[in-house]
């Protein structure tokens, strides 16, 4: 689907920085999250946890939690059958578990009670009878041939023979001779990397509540990316028909990913179902960290070949990404992206994923992508110091551009990394003097960007004002940009548009709000909704005139005669039309359903400066500076905030965070006071640059924001302390005992 995209001149409202209008309910306390929702007669729901990383359950026995009075219900794996279906049956296991328990944390059992102490002491009272069973954690020792096996026989038809059992996928990109290429370079390196779990890290924990009818219809509230999505999951978990539940979004208290699959929903719903009460259960922030899913941690080879003028004669990445116990394809997007800025004669990516005994991966904007662009980054930066070769000036002359086979086989239609690129060659940030102790990192970052299936209805109401209706939650400020594409397209100020968002009865599928898919599809459906509306607008004045439909136009909010030869007639105002839409026809509205295409990849480049304490290790960021792409910057704060909220998140995830696990594979910081994510007295001010290099796949030129700018600070950090310290990292975080290792190690 192609459009004519319009220029920065031609827009009116889009580019604005106009009021977010969820803002006053937000800092009211008004607006409704998921821990918020009460009715009548609500029971109180809490799930066991298993204290082992991995064992076999012989037995759960719930009698004496039963016969506590207060609880109305407990429920098991057994209170569910078994899907047929590999990808909702491991969804429905990890909820909970399914004759073995898989990680700590690995939910077993759960309680509907009248209150939470009763809960609690019914907890206590269910009696499950454990057999340890050996565990691995990290990725390397899941491959090896005889690590303990996490689930037998999960691997697909892509995996070689003779893998692990714990190998569930492989894939493989590229193209060109690398033999011939490598033979090329004047300097070659290859370096090993890995690359810790980290969670999304979101304030608001998982939160629902489920109410199932004596009549099979079943009602869910909860905090999610995409509530057609814990429709379709817990339906199917539950054996019900999909028109038969209903799920309405709450307000989301940060997503970034993970909210994008179930964990508590269909134990609410099926607690619900067996006590004939409505049941709500919210986690706690350590039964987050345990049980809901972190990024994939990695192991990654990479190897660059360089002439000495800078130019890459061949480049081949090995990447292992582990996603907890249940299989996943989360490598393939990290293989695709790992030299996705580069215009390459000769590359290969080929990645592996594995199971471990840790909590089931979830997506973590732009799942896969930071931890391999963060190895072959780091790698180009190297070979730019080996070979006294500005790294801008590399990038620039390897970037890949309009036309250029990427790495993983598509061609680039417009993109804007050159253009990135120079804008941070030119920027103050990369000349200014750095001092003792400190260092100049950057890096290139990409993402695919998706579109999807996407249904938008749009009412012109009477009085002349806008509803939009969408079926995708705002996790970064839709419903402004909605309502500014309405609004441009109507020619109708800002003000007038109202967007909502929807429950899963009231439109057409919706896919979930991920892959930076939000402004781009639901935006392109908005203002094709909208041109529907006009085109029955215009039709009601044609009639009203006395001519053909096509001698109207629209032009600024109004129906007008074609030209001279349409008639005399005075042009009538959207509103005017509204006013009498009961005696023209009836209600006037838009419709737009699609399965968006084109949205357009993304690039970005980040500049970091860091001062290292050379006696503690200690990593201070001291200046901060994104370059992006928008294609459009429909309303710019919220890009510049995506853009800010990225880096922040990479920061923390290149210095501070991981998952760390004990001898016996159980969590050992599963909680803010020792997980520790950045805060603002940890950060400089983080810059921003928007670029604008229009997406044809789109009316407006809009790409999708939100996961580029977390993809680029692993490396920019990695490459910054690098510089500062005189001596390369390969492992993240880089933790000041780490840093300090490496010095010392230097010395």
């Amino acid at each position: 689907m192609n459009f004519q995209s319009q220029t920065k001149a031609d827009f009116k409202v889009v580019g604005t920085r106009v009021a977010r209008p969820d803002g006053v309910d937000k800092v009211t306390g008004r607006a409704l999250y998921g821990a918020d929702f009460n009715v009548p007669g609500m029971q109180v729901g809490l799930i066991l946890r298993s204290p082992h990383a991995h064992a076999t359950i012989n037995s759960i026995d719930a009698s004496e939690a039963l016969a506590l009075p207060g609880v109305k219900a407990v429920v098991t794996s057994a209170d569910w059958g078994v899907p047929e279906d590999d990808g909702l049956r491991d969804v429905q296991d990890n909820c909970l578990a399914r004759g073995k328990v898989l990680y700590d944390g690995h939910p077993v059992a759960a309680v509907a009670a009248k209150d939470m102490a009763t809960a609690k002491a019914a907890l206590k009272l269910i009696k499950v009878d454990y057999t340890p069973l050996p565990h691995v954690i990290d990725v390397d020792d899941a491959m090896k041939p005889d690590a303990p096996v996490v689930q037998e026989a999960r691997a697909d038809e892509s995996v070689p023979a003779g893998s692990g059992p714990n190998v569930t996928h492989y894939c493989e990109f590229g193209h060109g001779d690398l033999e011939a290429g490598f033979a090329r370079a004047d300097t070659i390196i290859e370096r090993s990397f890995t690359t810790a779990a980290t969670h999304q890290g979101y304030i608001e924990p998982h939160a629902c509540l489920a109410s199932y009818g004596n009549d099979g219809k079943a009602d869910l509230w909860c905090t999610t990316q995409g509530q057609y999505l814990v429709r379709d999951l817990c339906a199917g978990i539950m054996g019900m028909e999909g028109s038969q539940l209903r799920v309405t979004a709450s307000e989301i208290g940060g997503g970034f990913g993970g909210k994008t699959t179930v964990f508590i929903e269909p134990v609410a719903l099926a607690l619900s179902r067996k006590s004939g009460r409505p049941v709500k259960i919210v986690m706690s922030r350590v039964d987050v960290f345990r049980a809901t899913g972190p990024t994939v941690s990695s192991s990654i080879d990479v190897r660059i070949g360089m002439t000495k003028d800078g130019r890459i004669t061949a480049a081949d990445a090995k990447l292992r990404y582990q996603g907890g116990a249940f299989p996943c394809d989360t490598v393939d997007m990290g293989a695709q992206s790992a030299f996705a800025a580069y215009d390459l004669e000769a590359v290969r990516t080929q990645g592996w994923n594995a199971m471990t005994n840790r909590p089931r991966q979830a997506a973590y904007r732009a799942p896969g992508a930071p931890m391999a662009i963060y190895a072959v980054e780091s790698v180009v930066d190297e070979l730019c110091q080996k070979l006294d070769l500005d790294p801008l000036d590399v990038r620039i002359m390897n970037a890949a551009d309009a036309g250029t086979k990427a790495s993983y086989g598509v061609t680039f239609d417009q993109i804007g990394l050159k253009a990135t690129l120079e804008a941070a060659k030119e920027h103050n940030h990369y000349h200014a003097p750095l001092g003792e102790n400190q260092g100049r990192g950057l890096s290139c970052g990409f993402w695919f960007n998706f579109g999807g299936n996407t249904s938008v209805s749009l009412a012109i109401n009477a009085d002349g004002t806008i509803s939009v209706t969408e079926g995708n939650p705002d996790i970064g400020g839709s419903r402004a940009s909605i309502s500014m594409m309405a609004a441009e397209e109507l020619g109708v100020p800002y003000e007038k548009v109202r967007t909502v968002i929807t429950d899963t009865s009231s439109l057409g599928q919706n896919d979930v709000t991920d892959g930076s898919r939000v402004t781009f599809a639901v935006g392109l459906a908005t203002i094709n909704a909208a041109r529907d509306a006009i085109g029955v607008m215009c039709a009601r004045v044609a009639k009203i005139w006395g001519i053909d439909e096509d001698a109207v136009i629209w032009e600024d909010g109004a129906a007008k005669p074609s030209g001279p030869n349409a008639g005399d007639f005075e042009p009538m105002t959207l509103a005017e039309i509204a006013a009498i839409s009961s005696e023209t026809g009836g209600p006037i509205a838009g419709h737009f359903e699609v399965n968006a295409e084109g949205a357009g990849v993304s690039f970005g480049v980040h500049l970091a400066d860091v001062e290292v304490d050379p006696e503690t290790g200690s990593t201070r960021v001291l200046r901060y500076t994104v370059f992006q792409d928008a294609g459009k910057a429909v309303h710019p704060d919220y890009v510049e905030g995506q853009m800010q909220g990225g880096a922040v998140q990479g920061i923390g995830w290149a210095l501070n965070e991981e998952y760390i696990y004990d001898e016996d594979g159980l969590l050992q910081n599963a909680g803010f006071l020792d997980y520790r994510i950045p805060v603002a007295s940890d950060l400089p001010n983080i810059d921003t640059v928007i670029l604008e290099i229009p997406n044809p796949g789109h009316p407006y030129g809009v790409r999708g924001v939100g996961e580029t700018p977390i993809v680029p600070p692993l490396a920019a950090l990695s490459n910054a302390v690098s510089r500062a310290v005189g001596v390369r990292l390969h492992e993240l975080p880089m933790s000041p005992p780490k840093i300090l290792k490496a010095i010392m190690a230097k010395a």
